[in-house]
């Protein structure tokens, strides 16, 4: 479980078939890691790097990972919920529309739209963010400077892809309201 508070924006490469970012974080082997918003688990921790083995699920339904990436150790009990709920179970991938001053609008697929509203959060590119206007193919979100300075939104450009997780509670109220098992 993720807040979508990333701690670090880090440098990443694919070294012998996994994922290898060098990184300040100390998870251990074993433990989960949000890079850009997938869960992922660390298989080598060593000298400053991360290494990730990513199975084919992921790279069907995730952006590919990028020269610089935003990584976010899991929770532990105790840790500040600073944004919001978060799994790092990717739902889809949008693509940049435009970035005009703090305004970064998203064209999503329906698939994640109907969970969308204004003032609900998602998770772009594992960022925890608060909507702030929806229409029939995209959504905007407000960038605070923090957010762009440390993490890899602040470099985003128009035809980029990225990778969305919509809240889990609204998918939850659906079901619940839609009297599916």
């Amino acid at each position: 479980m993720f807040t979508g508070i990333v701690r670090e924006r880090a440098p990443a490469s694919f070294r012998d078939g996994r994922l290898v970012v060098e990184s300040s974080l100390k998870p251990a082997v074993g433990d989960s890691v949000s890079v850009d918003g997938v869960c992922l688990t660390v298989v080598e921790a060593q000298n400053g790097h991360l290494s990730f083995d990513v199975m084919e699920e992921t790279l069907a339904r995730a952006k590919p990972f990028g020269e610089a990436v935003n990584l976010e150790p899991a929770l532990a009990a105790g840790d500040p919920l600073g944004g919001h709920y978060v799994q790092g179970h990717v739902d889809g991938v949008g693509h940049v529309r435009s970035f005009e001053g703090e305004r970064l609008t998203i064209d999503a697929p329906p698939e994640i739209l109907r969970y969308t509203v204004e003032k609900g959060s998602i998770a772009v590119d594992g960022v925890s963010l608060t909507i702030a206007a929806v229409d029939d193919t995209s959504f905007t979100v407000a960038l605070v400077r923090h957010t762009v300075e440390v993490t890899t939104l602040g470099s985003l450009r128009p035809g980029d892809e990225v990778n969305l997780e919509v809240d889990i509670l609204a998918k939850y109220v659906e079901k619940l309201t839609s009297g599916a098992s």
